[in-house]
């Protein structure tokens, strides 16, 4: 799934980048999720979980807080995100080379549509994106979803819970042994840390003596258990996997 941020105080001009960008994903048939913001410190509160974002359209001209400093302050949180910026004036080149910006779009353009479209096709190519799609036999029927979307599956007494992102507000369950679900998913950057626990290590935070802090407002926990003899392991699957990234 892409993750995608759009963050303007203009309420119609957010609407419309809105709508042409959940437009591009449909066309494509990519699975995605938009998220909006009415200003830079709205987005900021967001916390950890910006790191999640993988594609930020950031408003240069805002009040209280503008969309450079909004950005340098992405950057510092350590989100790898793809940012463009979208201004009426261009003006701002320089300071843009320095959170790396991906593209500026200009507001007034007659060619906006079309300039979302190049600039998508560009970052989606550059982010090697495939969409993974993967079908479960649930207890609440078969179900097509990507792995992307599961923060992380407990195992109780044979019976298996999938918790997905908070955004999807869903829970699946199926009576299998964990053991099969690492397996599978292990080319997912899944990671068992608990006999009771597999978890996407995109939605890893932090790991300490023995839990992983999750990214917040993912899910209803922000916290799981890491048993002793899983520890190392999964302290170095988290640190390749950071590398990777």
């Amino acid at each position: 799934m892409i993750h995608i941020a759009i963050c303007d105080d203009e309420d119609g001009f957010l609407f419309l980048e809105q709508k042409l960008v959940s437009a591009y994903m449909e066309r494509h048939v990519y699975q995605y999720r938009v998220d909006t913001f009415s200003s830079g410190m709205d987005l900021l509160q967001q916390d950890n979980a910006i790191v999640n974002f993988d594609i930020i359209f950031l408003d240069i001209n805002m009040n209280e807080l503008d969309g450079i400093e909004t950005a340098k302050k992405i950057r510092e949180s350590g989100s790898n995100a793809y940012i463009v910026f979208v201004t009426a004036f261009v003006t701002y080149a320089l300071e843009g080379y320095k959170v790396d910006a991906v593209r500026y779009l200009l507001k007034e353009s007659d060619s906006l549509e079309a300039s979302i479209e190049e600039c998508l096709d560009i970052i989606i190519q550059r982010m090697n994106y495939q969409e993974n799609r993967e079908t479960f036999v649930f207890v609440e029927g078969e179900k097509t979803i990507s792995p992307d979307d599961i923060v992380y599956i407990e195992s109780n007494l044979h019976k298996l819970t999938f918790h997905l992102a908070k955004t999807t507000k869903e829970r699946y369950s199926m009576y299998e042994k964990l053991d099969v679900l690492d397996k599978r998913l292990s080319r997912y950057n899944f990671c068992r840390i608990h006999k009771s626990f597999l978890v996407n290590l995109k939605y890893v935070q932090e790991i300490k003596r023995y839990y992983v802090q999750l990214a917040a407002h993912i899910c209803h926990k922000s916290y799981l258990s890491v048993s002793q003899s899983r520890y190392n392991h999964t302290r170095e699957q988290y640190i390749f996997y950071k590398g990777e990234v």
